[in-house]
């Protein structure tokens, strides 16, 4: 699994998590968010982030969707995210190249 964090002009960070790794609701709230990728947004933006993803479960529980309205005040809740939309998913044109570097 890859997530990144981006601007309105460029990728900011990439973090990949280990093969085998299962991404349950414990660990994306902790591990994920906590310590890396909020903390990376934060670092490039400041207070100025909105933040939007994807419906996996780990993304969508509520644990979760509490921790990030607490702690994004822009966050976009679950119930106004689409169901797929390839406008919303720059990830994917970031990072097959560095997948491909790093084979």
């Amino acid at each position: 699994m890859v997530s990144v964090s981006m601007s309105k002009l460029r990728c900011i960070h990439l973090i990949f998590v280990d093969p085998g790794v299962k991404i349950n609701g414990c660990y994306y709230r902790e591990l994920f968010l906590s310590q890396q990728l909020l903390l990376a947004m934060r670092q490039v933006s400041g207070d100025f982030v909105v933040f939007q993803q994807d419906s996996a479960p780990a993304r969508r529980a509520c644990e979760t969707i509490k921790l990030l309205q607490r702690e994004m005040p822009t966050f976009i809740s679950p119930d106004l995210w689409p169901p797929n939309s390839s406008d919303l998913n720059p990830v994917d044109y970031k990072i097959w190249g560095v997948v491909q570097d790093r084979v």
